[in-house]
């Protein structure tokens, strides 16, 4: 997969998974923009002095002006990836209005309010592009959402607006497809589970290598698709 200088936004870069995701961008020639929030993962981040990474800080995703500051100047996007989202726990009765509100904003709105600012860079370019969105499993196994229904059904969203998105937009050349991982193997989940059996969950490098697929320029008919990311889990 070849992406010489060609420019991809990542959101949720300096996260673990995004993390994964720009260093085999990186290792494939591509030029990395990385919009982020929380000052401290900027800090930690492995790739930040890097001569193709462009930081750009101060981005609230689920905000039209922090989306602008993340998209504004790009005027040959190839790939917007958007891994940013937030997870919470909580049975429904215990969840009110602001719960929910939080899980659909970090999780659906940002990867809207991304997937419209990619599509406006990727229409005044005018070679199409890639777009890859990041669900989750308990997306399309919702069974496995109980006791987190909020944050299942923000991502269920995620895999209706991919699905319906790559309609809207294939004849402009815009592929959108998105992955859908199960627990991945972080130092923090294993921290959080550390009785789970580690050894079945996919790695982060090996979900990065699925995305990378997607949004290249070898990619060339997949479109609609939500490609499920388990491992052996």
């Amino acid at each position: 997969m070849d992406y010489r200088d060609r420019h991809v936004v990542v959101t949720g870069g300096t996260g673990a998974l995004g993390t994964a995701v720009v260093e085999a961008l990186l290792a494939r020639g591509a030029i990395c923009h990385v919009p982020y929030s929380d000052e401290q993962k900027a800090q930690r981040f492995p790739h930040r002095d890097h001569e193709r990474v462009k930081l750009i800080a101060g981005c609230n995703l689920a905000d039209e002006a922090g989306v602008a500051r993340a998209f504004d100047g790009i005027d040959e996007l190839w790939a917007s990836i958007h891994v940013a989202g937030g997870f919470a726990m909580g049975p429904l009765a215990e969840t009110g209005k602001a719960g929910l509100m939080a899980m659909i904003e970090t999780n659906l709105v940002t990867c809207h309010l991304c997937c419209g600012a990619a599509i406006r860079a990727m229409t005044r370019r005018g070679t199409g592009g890639r777009i890859v969105n990041v669900a989750a499993r308990h997306a399309l196994e919702p069974r496995m959402g109980a006791g987190m229904t909020a944050y299942t059904a923000s991502k269920a969203g995620v895999v209706a607006l991919t699905e319906a998105l790559a309609q809207e937009v294939a004849d402009q050349g815009i592929l959108v497809n998105a992955v859908a991982p199960s627990i991945m193997d972080t130092p923090q989940n294993r921290q959080a589970m550390p009785k789970a059996n580690h050894d079945a969950w996919p790695n982060v490098e090996e979900v990065a290598a699925t995305i990378l697929f997607l949004a290249s320029p070898e990619n060339r008919v997949t479109r609609g698709a939500v490609v499920p990311v388990y491992g052996r889990s």
